[in-house]
């Protein structure tokens, strides 16, 4: 009996040892032994599989992606260094945001365009907006993305050729899908009636592409209201084409009453905007926008003497941020020149009071090239005109003019009037620059003022 008890104590001890190592296993025997049913098998998740499952066959691990860097040359680098410290003369490590606009018009050696001028500033206002400073690091970061997305002016910054590569030739490539493709240029005329718009239109284009000449309405009576009407050619010189747009307004000025007589054009010149914008948004967008925008608006003033009239002032005022307005002085040839030089003197005063803005504009960045072009257009506008479809014949040579009781006025002669001097200025030198400055100044600030008008719809609702 006491051999039993002591086996019997010595094997209790050991069960009660064994589970205290194992407590699971003694568990899970209870659990099966007081069951006849067999425990059902769970499937236990760990954090891998809790955790969302990798796209494309990514690793499940978390890799933190560093931005793709946009390195400079140690050439580049140091330049732009140099440009910064020339600038930063109190030696703070930082430059105002008014200042980067020249130090990156000084690093880069040429004047930028209207839009790479503005993407300056507004990068530079952004990048400073709290400081209204820049550090020599947030400097070389906007330089960086300048040169990367908007421009290719790069002066100091190219990367010099050690011999000939070929490239220049995409010039060549350009010319013939261009000549393929043809040239668009949409003119409007505004101003009164009787002042030769129709006619000097034709003198021009040496071409009836007026609508009063080219179009089989009967004449009639001044209409009661602004009309918009528009009429295209294409024309053809020396195998490069021209789709011309000529939009004349009837009945402009001709009123009793000619308060916002203005409006029917300017809404006329927002409306193809406004289409350029929807076609350039839209998702199965043509490859080639049509582009119906109203490039020069050539403004007629009558040859009073007395300066602007109050309707040409207000007209050009609302008109001057939407188009290239190039005023000119109708039928010059009732004036003589000193009664013509002083009423240009008093247009110009009239202007500069007005602070209405003509082309070429004063208050956009030029080089040399550009201002040498643009001087003289400067120094006669408004620009005196005589227009005449008609040639006569003066000493065996057939001549545009006007034969008058006193003499003969020559069109194309810059001593009688400026007229070979709009026609070089709008069809020679600044057919393009005209589409730039459409498309770069004007449609620009009319597609930032929609988007942003959307975004505060869209925002609001």
């Amino acid at each position: 009996g006491r051999i039993h008890n002591d086996w019997s104590f010595k094997l209790s001890y050991y069960n009660e040892y064994k589970s205290y190592l194992s407590p699971a296993p003694r568990a899970m025997a209870s659990e099966s032994a007081s069951s006849s049913k067999p425990p059902k098998k769970t499937k236990r998740k760990d954090k891998s599989e809790k955790s969302e499952k990798p796209k494309n066959g990514s690793s499940s691990k978390a890799v933190a992606s560093k931005a793709p860097s946009k390195l400079l040359t140690e050439v580049q680098s140091l330049a732009i260094e140099n440009a910064f410290r020339s600038a930063d003369v109190e030696e703070k490590g930082a430059v105002e945001t008014e200042q980067v606009q020249h130090i990156a018009q000084q690093l880069l050696g040429d004047v930028l365009t209207i839009s790479e001028v503005r993407a300056v500033v507004d990068k530079a206002e952004k990048l400073g907006s709290s400081t209204g400073v820049l550090s020599i690091q947030e400097f070389k970061d906007l330089i960086v993305d300048l040169l990367h997305t908007t421009t290719t002016r790069w002066g100091s910054l190219q990367t010099q050729l050690d011999g000939y590569v070929g490239f220049d030739t995409v010039l060549e490539q350009q010319r013939k899908k261009f000549l393929k493709k043809g040239f668009e240029f949409n003119l409007m005329v505004v101003g009164e009636s009787g002042l030769g718009k129709s006619t000097l239109v034709n003198t021009l284009f040496k071409s009836k592409v007026s609508r009063t000449s080219c179009t089989n309405e009967s004449p009639r009576k001044i209409p009661k209201t602004v009309e918009i009407n528009t009429v295209t050619h294409v024309i053809e010189e020396e195998g490069v084409r021209l789709r011309l747009s000529i939009t004349d307004t009837p009945g402009f000025g001709d009123q009793v009453n000619n308060e916002n007589c203005w409006l029917p054009i300017y809404d006329q010149i927002n409306q193809q905007f406004d289409n350029y914008l929807k076609e350039e948004m839209s998702v199965h967008r043509r490859k080639q926008i049509p582009d119906t925008r109203i490039h020069c608006c050539l403004y007629f003033i009558s040859p009073t003497g007395h300066g602007l009239k109050a309707l040409d002032v207000s007209c050009m005022k609302k008109l001057h941020d939407v188009v290239n307005i190039i005023p000119v002085i109708a039928r010059a040839d009732t004036m003589t020149i000193e009664e013509r030089d002083a009423f240009k003197e008093r247009i110009r005063e009239d202007i500069a009071e007005a602070e209405i803005k003509v082309y070429p504009s004063a208050l956009l960045p030029e080089d040399e090239d550009v201002q040498a072009a643009n001087a003289p257009i400067r120094k006669h506008i408004p620009l005196a005109v005589v227009g005449s479809d008609r040639a006569i014949t003066i000493n065996n040579k057939s001549i545009l003019g006007r034969q008058t009781k006193w003499g003969f006025v020559e069109v194309e002669n810059p001593n009688h009037c400026e007229f070979s001097l709009l026609r070089d200025m709008l069809l020679r030198t600044h057919m393009q620059d005209l589409k730039d400055t459409t498309h770069e100044e004007h449609y620009e600030n009319y597609r930032r003022h929609a988007l942003s008008s959307k975004n505060i719809e869209n925002d609001g609702s």
